[in-house]
């Protein structure tokens, strides 16, 4: 079943297709990347992790491997579905109210650059209002060049092409972004509304939340880590 995707966004494909346009049997099929590995050099070992946008577990399953308790937490059932191992939770990341506090709370997937401010700061207050006193939040944030450098393409050794074909400005500093995942049986597209961010905004986005910079973990600064001010 296809859940109804919210204005701006759109996915096609097989199978079931998420609010936000992803496509369930699409990410079931992508490999995991290097995420994994930067969160656990950035974190103490056997951290209790709050993993918000878990998807279908594919960083979920690596941490788990790895020693982490996680739980996990995304807005589509049918994504959560193939999570194992990890305690779920059904609920959109802005709404997330849970009685307890983490060691690790994770905002992946450049989801910091969603197109309503509005979200972002739900996001961020999620982020904030879910981490246990000497904890840290992870983002993830998207790369510098991520909306001028377009078209690309990047060739998977496991087979399948993944293709950023535009990102077309919509106003309000918001692009509209197409996404195409080609493999060999199937072909999927999303398309999503990111508003890009520089430096300075991001930090000024984590103050509004009651958070700071504590280290950018990579040298392309895409991975955060933020703890609470003061």
């Amino acid at each position: 079943m296809t859940e109804k995707t919210r204005e701006g966004y759109d996915g096609t494909g097989p199978g079931a297709i998420t609010p936000d346009g992803c496509a369930v049997e699409l990410y079931a099929r992508l490999p995991v990347g290097d995420e994994p590995d930067v969160i656990a050099a950035a974190v103490p070992a056997g951290s209790h992790i709050l993993e918000l946008g878990s998807g279908v577990g594919r960083v979920t399953h690596a941490l788990l491997e790895r020693g982490f308790a996680v739980t996990a937490v995304d807005e589509s059932p049918e994504m959560l579905a193939r999570v194992r191992g990890a305690r779920t939770v059904c609920s959109p990341i802005e709404d997330l109210d849970l009685p307890e506090r983490f060691d690790v709370v994770i905002l992946a997937s450049f989801l910091v650059h969603a197109g309503d401010p509005g979200v972002r700061r739900g996001l961020l207050r999620t982020c904030a209002r879910h981490v246990a006193e000497g904890g840290c939040v992870l983002i993830q944030r998207e790369p510098e060049d991520y909306h001028s450098r377009v078209p690309r393409e990047r060739t998977d050794p496991n087979g399948f092409t993944i293709r950023i074909l535009s990102a077309e400005p919509v106003g309000d500093g918001v692009n509209s972004v197409r996404a195409e995942y080609v493999f060999p049986d199937a072909l999927w597209t999303q398309t999503f509304l990111s508003r890009p961010l520089t430096r300075a905004a991001f930090e000024e986005a984590l103050a509004e939340a009651g958070l700071e910079v504590d280290a950018y973990l990579t040298p392309d600064r895409m991975w955060v880590r933020a703890v609470p001010m003061g």
